[in-house]
């Protein structure tokens, strides 16, 4: 009893519809459903089709009756006699009503008052269903002969046409003989209410859909308990031991009691779980025995973790040593040979104007490749991302302001066009506004420095549609990045300008400020097709930016 407690405990926790005996069931429930009511609406039909067919043969039976009891006083003429017959069976119970009418479909004699003498509707409804009109009925066929048609009582009706023919006697009797072309003499029309036949019909489907829902639930319920028998209970029984063995209980055994599949896939399982125990023992000895070597070898992992990272630090020193040793050593190898140039030149005591003024030029390349060792220096400090000034609440395009006037005076040398589109709200961003005109600056002189002739400098502010950012675009006409170049020019110096020229350090700087802002930038470019440079800087950023700025390129 308990066990089957748990049984049922464990199947609360899933859902019944989820359950292989549910849906085996629902299969074979909605099967049946389908099964039955088909089989009962044939039976239904066939029945009530059989009932008609009785009440056809039987009408085409009275008709024929009728016909073969009028014969001997038609042949006389004997209208009274004839009338006599037709009131008499008109009377009966069951008979709607009697009719004799030519194929013009004038009523020559009727059961109901009032109607001899009166010419038939051929398209009425009641005469519609055996022949067109002007047509008489010729089929031997019952089926064919009969109608059904509602009455103005409101029940239906069976109308059964007799032809009758002419005969041979007909046509050489002395009263009234008839042509021998002529087939069809007239109609007898016999009607006959369906009432007890429809009541009856409905008493059949009652009573039969009444057993076929009866014979579904009967059939159903049994199903039913015999799939939770068969199939629910043993797949519960194999639910519950895998859960068990899910939670590491591998002491749990199935209960076998049949031989077949499931039985079967019960005593497997338990083989399973005995190998499982058994693997989990064996397991369970040698982790304590790895436990040690695993420390062990886990400490000299470490050990040799952190030789290789510091490996890796002096590699990285090393090569960033030998990189600003041969930056700094081309301007300072300048300021040598100038300044020993100079000693000898005071030295010899002769100084004119022409060697004051050859002194003053190497004094100002002195200076210039002094300058450029500072440059070197402090963008080396910028690229390391030591911290320089404070983040602030500012409007970005004062910055973007600053930096486009310290550019003027380039932009009016090289005859460069500048068009601003800023947006007309203050565009507030947090930021380190002195680093952020830096980068600017920095991409607007390499703009300006790609236009040595002429050409335009566009500059664009905006808040960024469907985001809480900044995007800045500075694009030009000029000479374009090469297609090679261009992944390459964010690393540090790395520079397409001549020798001398340029540190390669101004984009690589640019690239670290962006990304201390928790910005993005990217950059597209064509060879004599200008390049465009777009920024994107959160408005609220952090003084410490958790995500990194990402890079992309287009050619």
């Amino acid at each position: 009893m308990a066990r089957y407690l748990s049984y049922w405990s464990a199947e609360k926790t899933m859902k019944f519809t989820n359950l292989l005996a549910f849906r085996v069931f629902l299969i074979i429930l909605s099967v049946m459903l389908v099964g039955t009511a088909i089989l009962t609406k044939l039976s239904v039909d066939q029945q009530a089709d059989q009932y008609l067919r009785d009440v056809i043969i039987g009408a085409n039976r009275i008709g024929d009756v009728i016909k073969r009891s009028t014969n001997y006083s038609m042949m006389l003429n004997r209208r009274e006699d004839i009338h006599q017959i037709i009131n008499t069976i008109g009377n009966e119970p069951g008979i709607e009503a009697i009719r004799i009418y030519n194929k013009k479909g004038e009523i020559t004699l009727s059961t109901l008052p009032g109607e001899v003498g009166t010419t038939l509707d051929m398209s009425a409804e009641a005469c519609n269903a055996c022949h067109s009109p002007g047509k008489a009925p010729t089929s031997s066929n019952p089926r064919e002969l009969s109608r059904i048609f509602s009455s103005s009582k409101g029940y239906r009706v069976l109308g059964m046409i007799t032809p009758i023919r002419n005969d041979p006697t007909c046509s050489t009797a002395d009263c009234h003989a008839h042509a021998l072309s002529q087939t069809l003499l007239g109609v007898l029309d016999v009607m006959m209410p369906l009432r007890d036949v429809d009541k009856h019909i409905a008493e059949l489907n009652r009573s039969q859909y009444l057993n076929a829902i009866l014979m579904f639930i009967v059939m159903t319920s049994f199903i039913g308990i015999f799939i939770w028998i068969v199939v629910n209970i043993p797949v519960r029984k194999l639910t519950l031991g895998t859960q068990e063995i899910t939670k590491g209980n591998l002491d749990y055994r199935i209960s076998v009691r049949s031989t077949d599949e499931i039985g079967r896939l019960a005593a497997s399982f338990n083989q399973m779980t005995d190998e499982l125990k058994r693997a989990h023992d064996e397991l369970t000895k040698w982790a304590q025995t790895l436990e040690e070597c695993v420390a062990q070898k886990t400490e000299e992992l470490r050990r040799a973790q952190a030789n290789m990272v510091q490996m890796e630090k002096m590699v990285s020193l090393g090569k960033l040593a030998s990189t600003v040793a041969h930056e700094l050593n081309n301007p300072l190898e300048g300021v040598l040979t100038y300044a020993k140039l100079l000693k000898r030149t005071v030295k010899e005591g002769t100084l004119t104007s022409e060697t004051a003024t050859e002194i003053q030029s190497e004094l100002s390349i002195i200076a210039d490749e002094t300058a450029r060792c500072g440059n070197i220096v402090k963008n080396l400090l910028l690229f390391s991302r030591e911290k320089v000034g404070e983040f602030v609440e500012e409007d970005i395009r004062i910055a973007i302001d600053r930096s486009l006037k310290l550019l003027d005076h380039h932009l009016q040398m090289h005859n460069i066009k500048l068009e601003k589109d800023f947006e007309s709200e203050r565009l507030m961003l947090f930021c380190d506004p002195q680093q952020i005109e830096q980068s600017l600056l920095a991409i607007e002189i390499n703009a300006v420095e790609s236009m040595p002739d002429e050409g335009v400098l566009r500059v664009s502010a905006h808040h960024l549609a469907g985001s809480d950012s900044v995007q800045i675009i500075i694009s030009d006409t000029g000479i374009g990045i090469p297609e090679e170049a261009l992944p390459h020019i964010f690393e540090p110096f790395f520079t397409t300008k001549e020798s001398g020229k340029g540190t390669g350090l101004g984009l690589a700087v640019v690239y670290g400020i962006i990304e201390r802002h928790a910005g993005t930038i990217n950059v597209q470019s064509r060879v004599h097709g200008g390049t465009s440079f777009t920024i994107t800087l959160p408005r609220t950023n952090p003084e410490t930016p958790q995500s990194a700025s990402t890079t992309s390129l287009h050619y």
